[in-house]
């Protein structure tokens, strides 16, 4: 079986991986673990006009180098509770809701397994719902945990 793992980091998603990492899975699991970011619409929005172009690249360097420690702490905790697990990691800029479509499909999973941090209809409606997107418009089994 071949699962993606979508992280961002925050709590919630560090409380969902503990969960997921109790199952018991057969060895023949490969798990790819992504965390999507966003550095064009950081360095759009952080910085006032006139900034020196290296603070946009600094900017995107930090939220790749966050995602990179998302994933990490996603590994750390799947190793420890299961150690044969055959695991890879991808830190990929994008949109979360592209990102996890496109390596899932690239990464042939069966199942994608996505938090789900319980936004209300109003902040889905002007965050959008990454785990909504996902179940949507993805070729394969898809699962939400919550908190």
């Amino acid at each position: 079986m071949k699962i993606l793992f979508a992280t961002d980091g925050s709590a919630h998603s560090k409380a969902v991986v503990r969960k997921f990492a109790k199952r018991t899975f057969t060895p023949d699991t490969k798990v790819r673990i992504i965390s999507a970011y966003d550095g064009s619409f950081y360095a759009m929005n952080a910085a006032p006009i006139g900034v020196m172009s290296e603070y946009y690249m600094d900017a995107a360097k930090y939220l790749k180098k966050a995602a990179e420690n998302a994933n990490e702490y996603v590994e750390k905790i799947l190793r420890k509770k299961n150690p044969s697990l055959s695991i890879s990691l991808a830190a990929v800029e994008g949109s979360a809701k592209d990102v996890i479509l496109e390596e899932s499909e690239k990464f042939g999973a069966d199942l994608i397994v996505v938090g789900s941090h319980g936004h209300g209809a109003v902040e889905r409606f002007l965050l959008g719902s990454v785990s909504q997107s996902v179940v949507l418009h993805a070729k394969c089994s898809v699962e939400i945990v919550r908190k």
